[in-house]
């Protein structure tokens, strides 16, 4: 911790101290405390757009046309300008200020959907090492699809969902992935998450996690599927175990003089359609059977704890549909489970939940968690859906998070500043944020909205407020003078 809080002395004593091991970051971290936006430019003339985020690492803006066909990447670019005399921090700021082009420069701009497809704004996934940027594309949900080939009942379809990948610094499209008449919730990334070149992609509709590869020449080479089948050589086994239960049940047919006659049906023995859980619900039904067995070593108590935990919930455990899936390492997913309901829901909170941790090397459930409300709710959590900026650090600033948070979704706008204050001073607003016009919003009746964009390393902001009645934003750049 810092002695003191002016920025010339700080850098002195970093100069002279060394910090304590694993607290470099930290310590860096406490910095921003003295780099904060001190200056807004109001209603900046901007293209009209849908702003989406920064990425990890600072390097682009992700934009989207407003007809939801064209992907539109910025590179952001510190507004210069120069004045004559003394005090130029007095100065206004030129009239080019105003303007999104001072602040950001267009690196491309990529024709992404077709004319019965639409970018999915609320889905970006961005891949650091290779700036590469995964986006998605989808046609329209049909909510009341029959449940046809293996499909969960009450889950919607969507006829073709297009998954992209583009080098962000020319806007090349490297590759795609397309999932037909199927569901994948994109909404704010949470069917999709990405762990170093790992993708792991989940369908609602038909059950299973989809493992993926980005490799580094850009391509998207498919690992495993995680479903009906756990193992490469599953359906292998199960096909030539049924081919060898028909052809037994012919051989036995023909032995038999009456069903020799050539119009017999059953001559034509086609192999039967399984009637067997999937894969990975056999397996974690497996697992809770083991782990209530072991946890009684008496035989008649076991007995007891099975029909009572076991048993009389199968029907539940048989019932349970995969929600969301969370990469904890290469080799291990963290999967939630819950009813049908609460995974097509936005809000799954209210709907009961399990948790399980699953190798997918050795394809075995090693872990099993009742859902604990409170505490778990969160979990798994979306990928890339917390904003990185330092500003959001809950030991260096105190905010009102009801009005912003690092979490990426829209707030309940307000016409009074957002005021970040240093936990080190109580008392001093370091910095505040005001979306919306300066001078406030005439109707103050109309329901109004605001997103918030922070540079993950930079003392700037992007707030955007818009009505309910679909009229031009509002977009404010919040930025250190």
């Amino acid at each position: 911790m810092y002695r003191s809080n002016n920025i010339a002395a700080r850098i002195f004593e970093r100069q002279i101290h060394r910090p304590p091991p694993g607290t470099s970051f930290l310590r860096a971290r406490q910095f921003y405390e003295n780099l904060v936006p001190s200056y807004t430019i109001y209603d900046v003339e901007c293209p009209d757009y849908s702003f989406r985020k920064f990425t990890e690492d600072g390097q682009y803006l992700i934009t989207f046309s407003r007809n939801h066909q064209e992907l539109i990447v910025y590179r952001p670019a510190w507004m210069s300008f120069s004045c004559s005399g003394e005090d130029c921090d007095a100065h206004d700021l030129p009239l080019k200020a105003k303007k999104f082009e001072s602040f950001f420069n267009q690196v491309c701009s990529v024709p992404l959907a077709s004319s019965n497809e639409l970018i999915c704004k609320d889905f970006f996934l961005y891949m650091e090492s290779n700036q590469f940027g995964l986006f998605a594309t989808s046609t329209a949900q049909v909510h009341d699809a029959p449940a046809t080939g293996g499909a969960i009942q009450g889950v919607p379809s969507i006829e073709k969902i297009t998954f992209h990948l583009l080098r962000l610094e020319d806007g090349f499209i490297l590759d795609k992935k397309v999932f037909h008449n199927d569901f994948i919730n994109l909404a704010h990334n949470m069917g999709v998450y990405l762990y170093d070149d790992l993708l792991a992609i989940v369908s609602l509709r038909y059950q299973t996690i989809h493992i993926l590869q980005i490799r580094d020449s850009g391509n998207l080479v498919d690992v495993r599927a995680i479903g009906e089948f756990c193992r490469e050589d599953d359906e292998l086994f199960l096909n030539s175990s049924a081919q060898f239960t028909a052809i037994s049940e012919k051989s036995k047919q023909n032995e038999t003089p009456a069903n020799n006659n050539d119009n017999n049906p059953n001559n034509n023995v086609a192999v039967p359609q399984s009637s067997f859980l999937s894969g990975i619900k056999q397996r974690l039904l497996s697992f809770i059977f083991q782990a209530t067995w072991n946890e009684e070593a008496d035989e008649t108590l076991r007995v007891q704890r099975l029909k009572k935990y076991f048993y009389f919930h199968f029907q539940d455990y048989v019932e349970l549909i995969i929600w969301k899936v969370q990469f904890l390492d290469r080799h291990h997913l963290l999967i939630k489970f819950g009813s049908v309901d609460g995974g097509v829901s936005r809000n799954a909170d209210h709907h009961p939940a399990f948790f399980a941790v699953y190798n997918m090397e050795i394809a075995e459930f090693v872990a099993f968690y009742q859902f604990v409300k409170k505490t778990l709710a969160s979990l798994p959590f979306t990928c890339q859906s917390q904003s990185p900026s330092p500003y959001f650090d809950q030991s260096l600033f105190r905010f009102d998070e009801k009005l912003i948070s690092a979490t990426d979704r829209h707030r309940q706008s307000t016409d009074h500043p957002i005021k970040f204050i240093s936990r080190r001073q109580p008392k001093i607003p370091k910095f505040k944020i005001k979306p919306g016009p300066e001078a406030g919003s005439l109707d103050a009746r109309t329901k109004k909205i605001s997103s918030f964009l922070f540079h993950p390393n930079l003392p700037l902001v992007i707030s955007i407020q818009q009505t309910m009645f679909f009229q031009s934003p509002v977009v404010n750049i919040h930025f250190r003078r």
